[in-house]
């Protein structure tokens, strides 16, 4: 299934999408895309092949984030093998992990803020894995697929300078507000092979990251059963799982950080497209996720 949330802001309804521009409406079924979405599975399969329930065209809506109270984001670190060559880091010997705050989730077509005294934010297109089932301490014996109620694309913006310059943990670069668009998308397990799912980002129209998912050092199974060893995973919890190469922070001098006005396209095969506008911090704005 393809499920997403549309409408403005903190009155998204939940919807099943069935071709590129039209879907059906579920929110008499479920009454949002939570946590507990895994749960209703055939529900939403014979609402999706009732005739029915509404049809909407999606020509000019808004998305919100795809599933909302999310209650943590685990973020992976130097996860693609390239991306760790290019910013000139060793392979870690084991995943690099680092949290994101679920308040940070925007849709995946809202505008980014640049964060006040920045000069280096960045783009980061990435797989996105939500959890659809309580997950602590997996074996080798347990398979951690099973684990994966789906998937969607994330952009882990980042700000450089206050992430490797400013002293202590990778959160201060990571936490910004609006710093994680997410969706359209959210692609049950059923229909997404990640393993060699191509990801691409754009910057005002020129390709700057354009990689498969085959290049990721700890692939997506693997990280749900190593994260869970330290912390439990529950259902809508989300893992960001890294990067390919083609980040700004990659490239020779002057890097090419995102300015105000700059447009960033970002896909991931099978889950969709973001468009985000880059615009000056603003005090007292409303932000957050849907």
């Amino acid at each position: 299934m393809k499920l997403a949330r549309i409408g403005n802001r903190g009155h998204e309804r939940p919807i099943a999408v069935v071709s590129d521009n039209e879907a059906v409406d579920i929110s008499s079924i479920i009454g949002d895309i939570g946590p507990d979405v895994f749960d209703h599975g055939e529900a939403i399969g014979a609402a999706i092949a009732s005739p029915g329930l509404p049809r909407i065209s999606l020509d000019d809506v808004r998305f919100g984030p795809p599933i909302t109270r999310i209650g943590k984001i685990v973020c992976v670190g130097l996860n693609y093998a390239k991306h760790a060559r290019e910013t000139d880091a060793e392979i870690p010997a084991e995943p690099v992990l680092f949290m994101k705050a679920p308040d940070t989730v925007i849709g995946p077509n809202d505008d980014v803020s640049i964060p006040m005294g920045s000069t280096a934010t960045d783009y980061e297109v990435e797989l996105a894995v939500v959890i659809g089932r309580t997950a602590r301490y997996l074996t080798p014996n347990d398979d951690p697929v099973d684990y994966i109620g789906g998937y969607c694309i994330s952009n882990d913006v980042s700000e450089r300078d206050f992430q490797l310059l400013r002293s202590g943990q990778w959160d201060k670069g990571k936490n910004c507000e609006t710093f994680n668009p997410l969706g359209p998308l959210l692609v049950t397990g059923d229909e997404i092979d990640p393993g060699d799912l191509a990801l691409t980002t754009l910057v005002n129209g020129e390709v700057r990251q354009s990689e498969s998912t085959s290049d990721m050092v700890v692939g997506t199974g693997e990280l749900v059963r190593y994260i869970s060893q330290f912390m439990a995973l529950y259902p809508g919890d989300v893992i960001n799982t890294g990067t390919p190469a083609g980040v700004a922070l990659g490239f020779p001098d002057p890097k090419p950080y995102l300015r105000p006005g700059d447009v960033v396209e970002l896909s991931i095969s099978g889950l969709g497209t973001q468009r985000q506008r880059f615009i000056p911090a603003i005090l007292g704005r409303a932000t957050g996720a849907g």
